[in-house]
């Protein structure tokens, strides 16, 4: 008997402003229509909910392999989200309160038959900088404060720290801080917005020269190659944006028992696809929203880390 094609809802930034070769989302848009996958495209402007039912104004999409011509958009149409069968919520953050209003119209829709990735409620209790505070056996000595004063005091005591927003990506407003930096104050009081909201400080790990590596794990299990984002001369920051080399490598020892430890954890919360940042032996971030990297390891080890993707999908469908 023919197997019926699966409807996909993709949401994510605009399709138009990617960057193809380096784009996790349209390697998962490619891989879903190389099986045959009937895609509705969605920005967050076109989800709504009426009557408590979640809806959407989606686009039909065609994609390419080709960085200068990936994508054609068809046809639009009114659709109930719980029509879908699976939706991948791929919008970048900033993760703001409407990001989480998103959540609750993909919560209407997971309740409607739809199998959201990642599942809505992990979206919003999956904090990627503070969701470390559950695994801190594994992660570097981490500070969550609204106070300056705090701040100051474990830069103190550690000699040099990293310090960040709670919501940021990319390598957004991430400063390395040494211990007698006359600029540690204005950077406590820009983060924190003078005591009115949380920031986070961790101790330094002098192994990011070697790279901040980002691992992917698929319900629950990593792919069994890294991609180390080594900084540039110029600047701390292991963020392909921020310029760093991206370099793949196979996971460590210590990578390996991190993934053990976290991957359960992610499996029974619905997370399908998650990307963690390790520097050294310790994790430091956990990204559940749109983790990348698929691209630039495929390329390197020859994979197909979008058809393990949709593998567990189509898993996760059946068993619905």
């Amino acid at each position: 008997m023919a197997v019926k094609p699966l409807k996909i809802g993709m949401i994510m930034d605009p399709i138009a402003s990617i960057t193809p070769k380096k784009d996790s989302s349209l390697a998962m848009l490619l891989e879903a229509q190389r099986r045959g996958a009937e895609i509705h495209y969605f920005e967050q402007h076109d989800l709504s909910m009426l009557s408590g039912k979640a809806m959407g104004s989606s686009t039909r999409l065609t994609v390419r392999d080709d960085d200068d011509d990936w994508f054609e958009l068809g046809a639009r149409q009114d659709i109930a989200l719980g029509e879908l069968d699976a939706i991948l919520m791929r919008k970048d953050p900033p993760f703001d309160m409407e990001y989480i209003y998103t959540t609750y119209i993909l919560d209407r829709a997971e309740q409607a038959g739809a199998l959201i990735v990642n599942k809505p409620q992990a979206l919003r209790d999956m904090n990627e900088k503070a969701y470390t505070a559950w695994f801190p056996d594994h992660t570097p000595l981490t500070l969550v404060t609204r106070s300056m004063a705090d701040m100051k005091a474990f830069l103190a005591k550690e000699g040099r720290a990293v310090v960040k927003p709670l919501d940021g990506m990319g390598g957004r407003s991430i400063f390395v801080v040494e211990n007698g930096d006359k600029n540690a104050n204005v950077i406590f009081e820009t983060l924190t917005d003078y005591g009115r909201q949380f920031a986070m400080a961790q101790a330094y790990i002098p192994e990011i020269v070697a790279g901040d590596k980002r691992i992917l794990l698929i319900d629950g299990v990593a792919v069994p190659y890294a991609l180390a984002r080594i900084p540039t001369g110029d600047d701390n920051r292991g963020n392909m944006v921020a310029g760093a080399v991206a370099k793949g490598q196979e996971l460590s020892d210590a990578d390996r028992r991190i993934c053990d430890v976290i991957g359960p954890v992610l499996r029974e919360h619905g997370v399908l696809f998650c990307g963690i940042d390790v520097i050294g032996d310790y994790m430091t971030e956990v990204n559940v929203t749109s983790p990348t990297g698929i691209r630039e390891l495929d390329r390197q080890f020859d994979l197909n880390i979008a058809g393990l993707m949709f593998d567990a999908i189509e898993n996760g469908i059946s068993a619905r």
